[in-house]
């Protein structure tokens, strides 16, 4: 078996860092700077949570599975409702939302304030078609991806955030103003809903696969080795990730006073980057995010492809599916950012808290083990908060229903009711499986 350097472990820990950073990275830690004012560090600390705790929670998940994830998954809960959570789940990260606003980000950021309003269709079919021109073809080749996107990609992106950042905090766009709507009240279950938009969490469960397999293939085979690379790879995408969200954050924070109130952050930061180094400004940021997003879309479409040929039992070929996801976002790209931020919100509302519990849980499967009751009973219980929380976000409420949440159950208010019910499920999961999943894995080693 053969080990990897450090400096093959930097370049896993680059190429993690740079897919998962991109659209919603970029767009969401300066709208919630702006927004939060000067609560900004309370809800930066809620929004790292979710966006940079939650997902290296993730990577370790899958590692300690040795990349076997779905496999686990499948064991722990019921087959048909880990087979729902991870089609929704890929596809959510994948072709439906998450791929094409890679796209349309880059392209309203990056593209459109060199445009006429007239030319603004033909040159957004034209940009995003070579745009996933390029995702199709990094995404064809994955065992390349490390170099592709670890040692020529991700070096340059950090050198044009660095350059960013620094001239941000020399000369800050203003001063800090007071905290703004939720922000006020509650700043960090505000930043940590905040963190949902990231979707890296969800990603963390395609991109932990796509890492383990991506070092099995330089030769490092054992399972204790490879999750031993996995970790400390995540380390280094967390202390990156935080220091960009963070000097992010600040770019917001400082921009009210001068920007005034912006529709989103891509455009809060394209106008930033504008005051910062005039017209030449605007072809920066047209690059740090059309590398931003390039590297995750390929990152997610190799992902979803991977996950979809197996659920098929290779009767779909990968590079089919990466043919049919690549095209699809493409069409899904042009129908505007707006709009599919807005459609993606209570899909995530929804599929977040699943994913939160069993990951959580799965961290403890060494103490859990054979008690599936624990992960059954936690997951049915999140699945109902889940639901209504993903329903009113799309606008579907019961008033009598909700009223009663918010007075008896905790932290139901603030989109995180869920949390409490979890917990006391996987302890009475606990106890009923001292009783029944013992007789079950009684019966289980008899039959072996």
């Amino acid at each position: 078996m053969k080990r990897m350097s450090k400096g093959e472990i930097l370049t896993v820990g680059l190429m993690m860092f740079s897919i998962f950073f991109g659209a919603g990275n970029l767009i969401f830690p300066p709208a919630l700077g702006q927004a939060a004012g000067s609560n900004s560090i309370i809800a930066m600390m809620g929004f790292l949570v979710t966006g940079v705790g939650l997902p290296l929670l993730g990577i370790t998940a899958i590692a300690m599975q040795g990349g076997k994830y779905v496999e686990f998954m499948n064991r722990k809960t019921y087959p048909w409702l880990a087979t729902a959570l991870l089609v929704i789940l890929y596809l959510t990260i994948g072709p439906v939302f998450a791929v094409p606003r890679t796209g349309a980000v880059s392209f309203e950021i990056g593209i459109r304030p060199f445009l006429a309003a007239e030319d603004l269709t033909l040159g957004q079919f034209i940009y995003t078609m070579f745009f996933f021109g390029a995702t199709y073809y990094l995404a064809m080749t994955p065992n390349k991806l490390i170099d592709r996107v670890g040692k020529m990609l991700t070096p340059a992106l950090l050198i044009f955030l660095v350059i960013l950042f620094v001239k941000s905090f020399v000369t800050p766009l203003g001063e800090v103003l007071d905290a703004t709507g939720a922000y006020i009240t509650a700043p960090f279950s505000q930043g940590f809903q905040d963190g949902y938009q990231t979707m890296d969490l969800l990603a963390s469960l395609s991109i932990g696969t796509i890492v383990v397999n991506a070092i099995r293939m330089r030769g490092t085979t054992d399972n204790k080795s490879v999750s031993k690379i996995c970790i400390i790879s995540g380390f280094i995408t967390v202390a990156l990730m935080t220091l960009v969200y963070g000097s992010l954050a600040y770019i917001g924070a400082s921009s009210a006073s001068v920007l005034g109130g912006v529709e989103n952050g891509g455009q809060l930061l394209a106008g930033a980057v504008g005051i910062f180094f005039g017209p030449a400004g605007n072809l920066l940021v047209a690059f740090i995010i059309a590398l931003a997003c390039l590297t995750t879309s390929c990152g997610m479409i190799s992902g979803t492809a991977w996950y979809f040929n197996k659920l098929s039992n290779n009767r779909i070929s990968y590079a089919r599916l990466v043919q049919v996801s690549t095209a699809f976002s493409f069409v899904v790209s042009n129908v505007g950012l707006t709009q599919i931020i807005a459609l993606s919100v209570p899909f995530l509302v929804a599929i977040y808290p699943l994913v939160i519990v069993f990951v959580v849980l799965s961290l403890f499967d060494g103490l859990i083990g054979w008690r599936y009751s624990i992960y059954r009973l936690a997951i049915n219980v999140t699945l109902f908060f889940a639901v209504l929380d993903g329903l009113a976000a799309a606008g579907i409420k019961f008033p009598a229903l909700t009223e009663v949440l918010t007075a008896y159950v905790p932290f139901y208010d603030i989109g995180m009711g869920w949390f409490v019910p979890a917990v006391v499920a996987a302890v009475l999961g606990w106890v009923v499986s001292s009783f029944r999943d013992a007789r079950d894995n009684d019966a289980l080693t008899a039959e072996q």
